[in-house]
C-alpha cells in the first residue's frame, strides 16, 4: 500500500454492474480535478481472442476447467507487479485489450498500428504525473500461489449482485451485445463456476466495501427471466469490512440521514433503494479519495 502513490481497484465478475461504481468514480474524479492513470481488468487477461478459443477448446478435449476467471487466463504476476510498481513509483506498464471496431481504430490511430478487435496493444508506460491508479476489472483482490494482487491496493471495492441477478445480467448482456443464445451463455457460466467460486468470490472477504445488489422482485429461474430487474425493483447492500468504518471515517449516522429511506441491516451494514446506488456511492467514495489525495500531498 502506497500513500504517495496511492492504488484503487474496483473488482466484480462478468456482468456485476462494475461500470455502475466506475461512472461513479470518473464523476468524483471529473469533480475533484483528479488525475487517475485507468487500467482495465481485460488488459491483463493472457491471450488474445483468437488463441482464448483454442486455448479454451484445448482445455475441454483435456476435461479440464478453464476460464477467465481463473489463473491459467491471465496475467496475474503482472497485475501484482502493476500495483506494486505504481504504489512505489507511479509508474508502470499498461495494455490495451481491444473490444470493438472503435476502439481497435482508436488506437491504430494513436500507435500506428493495424490491430484487430480481440487483440491487446503493445505494453507501454503509465502516463506520468497521474494522481492515482485506478483499476476495473475482475482481479483487483485476487490472491494466490505467487501472487497477491490485494495487499497493494489502498482502496478495494467490491460490487457483488446476487448470484441469480449477475446470471440474468450476464446473459441480457451477451445475448444483446454479442448475439450468444441463452444456451451458449448458461454453457459458459457453468464452465466458469469452479473458477468463480475459488477465483472470484475470495475477493469479497478482502474488499474495504462490497455494494451488493438484491432485486426484490421474483428472479428464482434467473435463465428464463428476460428482464433485468431495474435498480428501484432492488436493494443495495452496502457492507463495510471489519475495520474499514474506522480506517476511512465512515459515519453511518450521516448516512442514514443523507439518502432517503436508507436502514442499517447490520452493525457493519447500510441498505439503500436501487435507486440511490449511484449516490450512495460518490456520498461514500468522494471523502476516502480526497483523503487518499490529501495524504498523498503532504507527502510532496
Amino acid at each position: 500500500m502506497s500513500k504517495r502513490h496511492p492504488v484503487v481497484a474496483v473488482t466484480g465478475s462478468s456482468g456485476a454492474g462494475t461500470s455502475t461504481v466506475k461512472r461513479a468514480f470518473e464523476h468524483i474524479f471529473s469533480r475533484e480535478g483528479i488525475l487517475p492513470a485507468v487500467v482495465e481488468g481485460d488488459s491483463y487477461h493472457r491471450y488474445e481472442r483468437g488463441p482464448m478459443k483454442e486455448a479454451m477448446a484445448n482445455a475441454l478435449a483435456r476435461g479440464e476447467n478453464f476460464s477467465h476467471f481463473g489463473p491459467e487466463a491471465n496475467l496475474f504476476d503482472k497485475l501484482e507487479e502493476l500495483f506494486r510498481t505504481y504504489g512505489e513509483t507511479g509508474g508502470g506498464q499498461k495494455r490495451y485489450y481491444l473490444h470493438s471496431p472503435e476502439e481497435a481504430a482508436e488506437h491504430n490511430a494513436r500507435l500506428g498500428t493495424a490491430l484487430e478487435p480481440g487483440q491487446f496493444t503493445p505494453w507501454e508506460p503509465i502516463q506520468s504525473g497521474t494522481d492515482l491508479l485506478f483499476y476495473e476489472g475482475l482481479h483487483g483482490g485476487v490472491v494466490g500461489d505467487g501472487y497477491d494482487v490485494a495487499r497493494y491496493a489502498d482502496l478495494l471495492v467490491g460490487v457483488v449482485p446476487i448470484a441469480n441477478l449477475e446470471w440474468i445480467q450476464k446473459i441480457a448482456r451477451d445475448n444483446a451485445e454479442r448475439g450468444y443464445s441463452a444456451e451458449a451463455i448458461v454453457d459458459t457460466i457453468l464452465r466458469r463456476m469452479p473458477d468463480y467460486i475459488n477465483h472470484i468470490c475470495p475477493q469479497f472477504s478482502r474488499t474495504d466495501i462490497n455494494f451488493q445488489r438484491v432485486p426484490t422482485v421474483d428472479t428464482s429461474n434467473p435463465f428464463s427471466l428476460r428482464n433485468i430487474p431495474t435498480p428501484d425493483e432492488s436493494f443495495v447492500i452496502i457492507h463495510f469490512r471489519k475495520g474499514a468504518r474506522e480506517k476511512w471515517g465512515i459515519d453511518f449516522r450521516y448516512l442514514l440521514d443523507m439518502i432517503h429511506d436508507s436502514f442499517m441491516s447490520s452493525p457493519t451494514s447500510i441498505v439503500v433503494n436501487g435507486g440511490k446506488m449511484g449516490f450512495a456511492m460518490e456520498l461514500i467514495l468522494t471523502p476516502i479519495i480526497h483523503r487518499l489525495i490529501e495524504e498523498k500531498k503532504t507527502l510532496g
